[in-house]
């Protein structure tokens, strides 16, 4: 447990004397939240704040997860890394609990904005649902984040994780209401896990459980998480046979 506490401890450390990825985590949502949601959310506020909590911790399991474990692979302290008796589990947790931090810091920056800007409110018990709802149903997206950052190069990884996450986020309804997409995206909306996110995130603060909503992104968990193991056997077997 302290290899585990002292490379997070290392990990939050270099990310938080890095600007160009703390200030966009803390404050990309929150700007997109004021534009697209705040203005008109009227009755739908505490809705709009809970998706757009998700659109914010689902940022940094991209990022953090997708585009810091594909740029670390192409570096020489990653090959030196692999050659220390550490096994993957302990990097790996010592890298979620590295992501939970600026995951927490994000998501309470996006619902104080939301809360001082809005009529969005909930009761005791919606609030603990809702949190719970947000932990959780943030997984297949870090698997996702985790496969990306296996199976794609160094140079490609920012922008590929960009294209998921905006479009992802966009179609799936966490920054408008399912119902005032396009018709063409409000279609394909209900097969995409950030969608089933949503839905389980708004229904949180109403005190209720989208059992459905929770199937799917279980579902998109084992996709993702087969497609992390293998991308991080793939990747194995090519550096070190």
């Amino acid at each position: 447990m302290r290899l585990v506490t002292a490379h997070a401890r290392a990990m939050t450390v270099e990310l938080l004397r890095y600007p160009a990825y703390l200030v966009p985590t803390l404050a990309f949502p929150p700007v997109f939240f004021l534009f697209f949601a705040a203005p008109g959310a009227g009755e739908a506020a505490t809705g709009r704040m809970a998706a757009f909590a998700g659109f914010a911790v689902i940022g940094v399991a991209f990022f953090q997860f997708g585009v810091g474990i594909a740029v670390e692979r192409a570096t020489p302290w990653e090959a030196y890394l692999r050659t220390l008796p550490i096994g993957p589990v302990v990097r790996l947790t010592a890298r979620v609990m590295s992501a939970a931090v600026f995951a927490v810091a994000a998501g309470c920056v996006l619902v104080v904005v939301a809360l001082a800007t809005t009529t969005a409110t909930m009761s005791p018990g919606s609030w603990s649902l809702f949190a719970l709802s947000l932990l959780l149903g943030t997984a297949p997206f870090a698997l996702l984040g985790i496969a990306l950052g296996y199976w794609s190069p160094a140079r490609g990884a920012l922008p590929i994780a960009n294209l998921l996450y905006l479009s992802l986020s966009y179609a799936g309804g966490l920054w408008l209401a399912p119902r005032n997409l396009p018709t063409v995206v409000r279609k394909l909306s209900p097969v995409l896990p950030t969608r089933a996110f949503a839905d389980t995130l708004v229904a949180s603060t109403g005190g209720t459980v989208a059992t459905g909503a929770w199937l799917v992104l279980a579902a998109f968990s084992l996709l993702f998480g087969s497609l992390a193991a293998w991308g991080y056997t793939r990747d194995e077997g090519r550096r070190f046979r």
